[in-house]
């Protein structure tokens, strides 16, 4: 029996081209609420960054891919920060050998160094609110959760590199979320559980980006939507229609869980 369903945003809950909720989805969580099943998020956005889920409300949330995680009432359930030497061996890098926009996301704020093309690009896509511009060395090294990278796949192994603390979760070709080893959605989603007595065999997940492939096969029903990356529908159990094709609403009536 399901009891609880993890959603990422981005491509899942809401189309890249709306920028919203489809009313699909949204008459699916109202049909999953009525039968009293928890619903949570499970983003790499930061908390102050989710923009796009209109009037929605969820019982809880799995922010920065793991790496901080809260309940409904915004209480912090789970907390984990990038290695302080991490951070400055990073700043060392930006400025000593190859410069590339990138986001120190911290507990309550971001910062960025500079953006470009890219970033514009990525910031329209998702319509995601453009972090203030400012010095990285004002941050400090001890209280960041994740980097919003924006370097591409042929400059990841040496980058990363600099980064022996941290894992990449990419899903985008123009940028990657880097965030603290050992950590991924996966984790947040089994902080989260274990607040709420729920095992993860009486779970679903939906996502569609390379950042949800951990915590696909940790649920006990991991969904790819149809509009998902190979190797995002290759890790899950079951691939459902694309988001703007009523993909989640499809998959919830599949498993006979509305």
């Amino acid at each position: 029996m399901i009891k609880a369903i993890f959603f990422d945003i981005d491509g899942t809950l809401v189309s890249f081209n709306t920028h919203k909720i489809p009313e699909s989805t949204s008459k699916a969580l109202a049909l999953v609420r009525e039968k009293g099943i928890k619903i949570f998020i499970a983003t790499g956005r930061h908390r102050s960054a989710i923009n796009n889920l209109g009037n929605e409300t969820f019982d809880g949330y799995v922010t920065l891919n793991g790496s901080y995680c809260e309940n409904q009432q915004g209480e912090a359930l789970y907390k984990h920060r990038i290695p302080s030497a991490d951070i400055n061996s990073l700043l060392n890098y930006l400025e000593n050998k190859e410069s590339f926009p990138c986001i120190l996301v911290q507990e309550s704020s971001l910062l960025m160094n500079h953006k470009n093309e890219k970033v514009e690009q990525v910031f329209g896509q998702l319509n995601f609110p453009e972090p203030p511009l400012g010095d990285l060395r004002t941050v400090p090294s001890d209280n960041v959760y994740q980097l919003i990278a924006f370097f591409e796949e042929h400059q990841e192994e040496r980058i990363m590199q600099v980064l022996p603390g941290c894992e990449s979760t990419r899903w985008s070709p123009l940028f990657t979320d880097v965030v603290p080893k050992g950590g991924n959605k996966s984790v947040g989603i089994e902080k989260l559980l274990e607040s709420f007595g729920i095992s993860p065999q009486e779970t679903m997940a939906f996502g569609d980006g390379g950042n949800d492939i951990g915590m696909l096969k940790y649920v006990g029903i991991g969904v790819a939507m149809g509009n998902a990356e190979n190797e995002v529908k290759e890790a899950a159990d079951y691939t459902t229609d694309a988001v703007d094709e009523d993909g989640i609403y499809n998959a919830l009536k599949y498993f006979g869980v509305i």
